[in-house]
């Protein structure tokens, strides 16, 4: 590493992968800060007792620096990812553009919408490979999807995904075609999937970026000469260091760029005057997960890509989209075997303290072997494997919730049950409606029913686009009010949910920002 480059991006993911290559591209200087390691199709953890591996933990656990970061927060439950390509390695890979109507929601400036960005989303389907799933797959689990759908009234459609399906597309050694292993959000064990670090990143490191692992940045300080400090440590020996951008664009996900800016702003006090907007707007994109258990027909989950088909549920505001995701054999069977039992009154009223307890608890069970295979006694309503699905809703939450700094730590403030009552109740009622035409029975996943909190992997918000820093935190370039060269790029700056997989318009926005940073220098 240098001390000096003309950009030095924080996070590897899809918004710090697109500002990598297009600044490359530019003949600019690049470094990328990366927390977690590469991963390589056969490195993916799979054993659920080696904890360390599995889950990232850093640095409540500094040994713990795995693929995955769970966390129980207090308004929602969060899955993240840490790695070269960021959340492109445990997501579904799916593609597809939001509904329109998103776009009119007046928290989102006016320069954004679905024809603005147009030529946004068709760069980014060209650098991943976008393509829908095969007609030709003999897929179940599609199959039934789409009865429903047409028995419901419902229009649904095979999703696009990143993912090489008849010759592997982008960088990287030994790999292979989609196997149909349905392990997508486990990391692919055949590098099927174009993950960014085959895609975008590659193509950026070719050109001259260079990427540092294991670097966990903590904040950023104005430089004295010029440009911005980003202040780091090396996760591996613990020592501190220190690089200066010209331009900085932190793109370290949702949750770690809210973190990053907290602690620039509140404890190292280098950022005093960032938006009192920072933190305010987020958004779980209105997750709500269940289960069919009992379908009337074999739908052969573990078969295919994780998701195959999305159904629109946006005749009513709050809208969502729905979609049936399934894992691979062992996971299914191990879900299957939860059951669906019905909530508890006194599960309720010990619920608090045991949510508290579940960053100490997930791990013990996993360690113990506790979930790595199915209950020795069925669960209420449980069935056959192969006749078993979750359900995935995604939809427009009021995207209320509060990013903040508690005790030093990270947390989320947020009544989500009370806020967006409304929209679990239709989420619950498609859901339900879905599972009859299955042929089967509806559960809802039991952390709703025990906690009342939603478990999301679609963290967006507390970095808002914005007109100017009283609404939110960035301007339409993505660069934050008040601080000129400093840039944010990533889920963080969507300001409302998407009420659909949003990482399409995750990373259209940050083509438009990448372009913005590229014509800073001129």
């Amino acid at each position: 590493m240098s001390a000096r480059y003309d950009a030095v991006i924080i996070g590897s993911g899809f918004g710090g992968s697109i500002n990598a290559l297009r600044l490359a591209q530019a003949g600019r200087s690049v470094l990328v800060l990366e927390r977690g390691r590469r991963y390589q199709p056969s490195d993916f953890p799979r054993d659920v007792q080696d904890t360390d591996k599995l889950l990232w933990r850093y640095p409540d656990k500094r040994g713990s620096q795995g693929l995955y970061d769970l966390r129980f927060l207090s308004g929602v439950a969060s899955v993240t990812a840490a790695g070269v390509g960021g959340g492109s390695l445990i997501y579904a890979s799916i593609h597809y553009r939001p509904q329109a109507r998103i776009f009119t929601d007046p928290r989102w400036p006016e320069s954004f919408n679905l024809d603005t960005l147009g030529s946004y989303y068709d760069k980014v389907g060209q650098e991943l490979g976008v393509e829908p799933v095969p007609t030709q797959l003999r897929l179940p689990k599609r199959d039934a999807f789409a009865s429903a759908a047409a028995a419901m009234g419902r229009e649904q459609f095979d999703t696009p995904q990143a993912v090489s399906w008849n010759q592997v597309f982008g960088a990287g050694e030994g790999r292979r075609t989609c196997q149909l292993c349905a392990e997508c959000e486990f990391g692919c064990p055949h590098g099927a999937k174009n993950t960014l670090d085959f895609t975008y990143l590659a193509k950026a490191q070719r050109l001259g970026a260079e990427l540092a692992t294991g670097r966990n940045v903590s904040h950023i300080a104005p430089n004295a000469a010029n440009g911005w400090d980003v202040h780091y440590e090396d996760t591996r020996t613990g020592r501190q260091g220190v690089v200066t951008g010209a331009r900085v664009i932190v793109a370290a996900g949702t949750l770690g760029s809210n973190e990053i800016l907290l602690r620039s702003r509140d404890v190292a006090k280098t950022l005093p005057k960032l938006s009192p907007r920072l933190g305010v707007g987020y958004s779980g994109n209105g997750d709500f997960l269940g289960n069919i258990q009992n379908a009337a027909s074999e739908l052969e989950p573990w078969v295919g890509p994780d998701v195959t088909s999305v159904m629109w549920c946006f005749d009513r505001d709050p809208g969502f989209a729905m979609a049936t995701p399934t894992f691979n054999e062992p996971v299914m069977r191990v879900l299957a075997s939860l059951g669906q039992p019905p909530p508890s009154s006194l599960m309720r009223l010990v619920s608090e303290p045991l949510y508290r307890r579940l960053p100490q608890l997930l791990p013990w069970a996993l360690k113990k072997g506790l979930l790595n295979k199915p209950l020795a006694w069925a669960g209420k309503g449980a069935g056959p494997a192969s006749r078993f699905t979750t359900v995935f809703a995604i939809g427009q939450d009021n995207a209320g919730g509060r990013v903040i700094l508690r005790r030093g730590k990270l947390d989320v403030v947020w009544a989500y049950e009370q806020e967006n009552r409304a929209l679990v109740a239709a989420q619950q009622r498609e859901m339900k409606r879905l599972a009859t035409q299955y042929g089967g029975t509806y559960g809802n996943l039991a952390t709703w029913d025990l906690f009342g909190r939603i478990l999301t992997v679609h963290n967006l918000g507390g970095c808002a686009l914005s007109r100017s820093a009283d609404d939110g935190v960035v301007g339409v370039d993505g660069q934050v009010h008040g601080h000129a060269g400093l840039y944010v790029a990533d889920g963080s700056v969507i300001p409302t949910a998407i009420g659909s997989h949003p990482v399409m318009t995750i990373c259209a926005v940050a083509e438009w920002i990448a372009e913005r940073v590229v014509g800073s220098f001129s």
